[in-house]
């Protein structure tokens, strides 16, 4: 049966159930969390490395071929042999550009990626906040532009009740799977933002912080608040490792710890943000 969030995205394995489960978090990405909110990083800082290096040396050769094909092309063009090396070359030629349209984003998503990406969920006030690369959004076809501005980052505050779970699995011989949040109209099922909340991961293991982060939302006793990098009683130190000088507005790392949202909106009003 297909998603029922449309539209549907690529790879879609399942749809994740919203509600408390009794399933503990066995999982390094929880850095933070105190009774009001917590935080996850969604890239581990050795993968980000290794996939840098990946995408970087799949580029280069990229280009090299991207240069190389038009000697198929141009340079044997007198022969019957030289007819199906020009038809070669013309397929190879599109079939790197196309390579390389997807490559460059992974890329720059990997390379100029902060701190892992934390995302924050305030369970008081029922909202999420991101601060990510740009090319986290999920999109195929891009601007030529977009190439242009590889530290754009996209900054912003959802409603956890518009956001909703599935998996998608990576069609790899290794079946790793990740979970994306769909934000979606109020009240619909219909898809406006994907949110990366935990990426390539082998099993049931990116099902365990879907089940944490769920729980924590509702107060559930299975959510241990203590079972960060930093523990409860070091907010400042983690802030000051993760949030600081990372672009995070001033209003938005108030609100991580706000508890009601009449206490968000005054802390929006205080910053002449509109609601």
């Amino acid at each position: 049966m297909p998603s029922k969030y449309r539209p549907q995205i690529f790879g879609w394995f399942g749809d994740l159930d919203k509600g408390p489960h009794s399933l503990p978090l066995h999982d390094d990405r929880l850095i933070y969390a105190n009774d009001n909110y917590c935080a996850f990083i969604r890239q581990d800082h050795n993968d980000q490395i290794f996939y840098t290096c990946i995408y970087f040396v799949g580029i280069i050769l990229g280009i090299i071929l991207i240069v190389g094909f038009p000697f198929c092309i141009f340079g044997f063009n007198d022969s019957k042999i030289g007819d199906k090396l020009t038809i070669v070359g013309i397929i190879g030629f599109i079939t790197c550009c196309f390579v390389l349209y997807l490559a460059i984003p992974e890329f720059y998503q990997n390379a100029f990626s902060r701190l892992g990406n934390p995302i924050i969920f305030n369970r008081k006030t029922g909202k999420v906040y991101v601060n990510e690369s740009y090319f986290f959004n999920f999109k195929i076809l891009r601007h030529p532009k977009v190439f242009l501005q590889p530290k754009k980052r996209r900054i912003q505050e959802y409603d956890w009740n518009d956001m909703h779970g599935v998996i998608i699995h990576n069609f790899s011989r290794n079946a790793l799977i990740s979970t994306v949040l769909m934000v979606c109209e109020p009240g619909t099922h219909q898809v406006i933002d994907h949110v990366m909340l935990d990426p390539a991961q082998p099993g049931a293991g990116s099902f365990h912080v879907w089940c944490w982060i769920n729980s924590f939302m509702v107060n559930y006793e299975s959510a241990n608040i203590d079972d960060g990098e930093y523990k409860t009683d070091e907010e400042a130190k983690f802030k000051e490792d993760m949030i600081e000088g990372e672009g995070w507005p001033e209003w938005m790392v108030e609100a991580f710890n706000a508890t009601s949202l009449e206490e968000l909106a005054a802390i929006k009003h205080k910053y002449n943000i509109k609601q």
